[in-house]
């Protein structure tokens, strides 16, 4: 009978009034809730985002008499309908509805499979629930933030995550940047984290402020702070934001302290790329000098010296070019100078004089201790032949 007569409603114009009549009677199961949203929604018709709405307030105010698996069933997959049609009708006056739902199916609740909870979550950013951003930000921090072994509560809180996600990326808002970011490298997935890394450059043009605050916190473990770097580097931020974030991760890199060898290979990562960066954006901030200085330094007295961020420090300054990127690699001859005249001199003195010295001939200064320094050592004994052909070069390239 129902069918019948919704059929005859559609081709009369979608009043809605005998649906609504027939959703909202007191004796109807929520099998036959379930059965009269699926002829509304099998028509095709559109603009009924009234209807809709008023059958999820219904379907709510019911949810207390559910009692069966097969009446939860059927809430489900009515509240389905009723989520998906209220996102296609973009019905912004559904937008509190749409967020009891979230809450009334959420995944916390072990009987919700999380397919109800991803649906009115997508469907709260079509209707451009804005007011609940904070909220959808947070329960996806949350969802981030749980340790799940069971493969079943996974699946269901995976559907709820990509709910978050869709939301947030429809509002296009900076607020949702942090918990979607920590989504793409979360304990997901592949598809899932997939799905966050396609959202991210939707919500902030420009994150560098929060990728800061991500790399700075100390709760945030090193590979994610790397991750919250390269992601950096993927965005469309301006070089000045990415110069400015490269400072605090070079920072970061030292200022952070573990003995886990792991840990400590993702903190020298992060430093190496923050180096190049430096070295092709410039500085954005004085403290870059310190700490260019220090990978410098921290390495030369390892008893494992890590060559390769010795040689980008230095090439770094070097592109630089300052006053003070030309002070600290004098600095460097200086010392090296004094190891050579009276040791110790080896073979990690010698690969770091290499370096050094056509660096700041790069630099094109115009300082008469640097080239005082290296006419020293293209005239002394205690060089070599090669190690004078260096300093040669490098003066040649200062234009004396």
């Amino acid at each position: 009978m129902v069918c019948f007569t919704g059929i005859n409603i559609f081709a009369q114009g979608a009043d809605m009034t005998h649906f609504e009549m027939e959703f909202s009677r007191l004796d109807a199961t929520f099998v036959e809730r379930r059965e009269i949203l699926e002829i509304v929604r099998d028509s095709g018709i559109t603009g009924i985002g009234d209807f809709y709405h008023n059958a999820l307030v219904t379907l709510l105010q019911r949810m207390p008499d559910v009692r069966t698996s097969a009446e939860q069933y059927a809430a489900n997959a009515s509240a389905r309908i009723l989520a998906q049609g209220l996102g296609a009708e973009a019905h912004t006056a559904a937008a509190s509805e749409l967020w009891r739902t979230v809450q009334q199916f959420d995944v916390a609740m072990g009987h919700n499979d999380g397919l109800v909870m991803q649906d009115a979550l997508t469907a709260l950013g079509q209707v451009d629930g804005r007011h609940y951003i904070p909220h959808i930000a947070q329960r996806l921090t949350d969802l981030n933030t749980q340790i799940i072994a069971d493969v079943e509560t996974r699946r269901r809180v995976q559907r709820a995550v990509v709910g978050a996600v869709n939301a947030l990326e429809t509002f296009g808002d900076p607020a949702g940047f942090r918990p979607v970011f920590f989504a793409s490298i979360g304990g997901y997935e592949r598809a899932i984290q997939n799905r966050a890394s396609i959202a991210l450059p939707y919500l902030a043009d420009d994150p560098g402020d929060i990728i800061g605050d991500i790399i700075r916190d100390p709760s945030v473990p090193p590979a994610a702070k790397y991750a919250a770097w390269r992601e950096m580097l993927r965005t469309r931020a301006p070089d000045e934001s990415k110069a400015r974030v490269a400072a605090i991760a070079l920072a970061t890199g030292w200022t952070f302290m573990t003995n886990n060898p792991a840990l400590q290979r993702d903190l020298r990562s992060m430093r190496i790329s923050a180096i190049d960066t430096i070295r092709i954006l410039g500085v954005a901030d004085e403290t870059v000098y310190a700490n260019l200085e220090r990978s410098y330094r921290n390495n030369f007295v390892s008893t494992a010296p890590d060559f390769e961020e010795i040689r980008r420090t230095v090439a770094a300054l070097s592109a630089i070019g300052s006053d003070e990127a030309v002070d600290i690699l004098m600095g460097f001859l200086r010392e090296l100078h004094g190891r050579r005249r009276v040791g110790p001199w080896g073979i990690r003195e010698r690969r770091v004089f290499e370096w050094v010295v056509p660096a700041l001939g790069a630099t094109g200064t115009q300082s008469q201790e640097v080239r005082f320094l290296l006419t020293t050592i293209q005239r002394s004994g205690d060089y070599t032949g090669a190690e004078q052909a260096w300093a040669r070069n490098a003066l040649s390239a200062l234009g004396q």
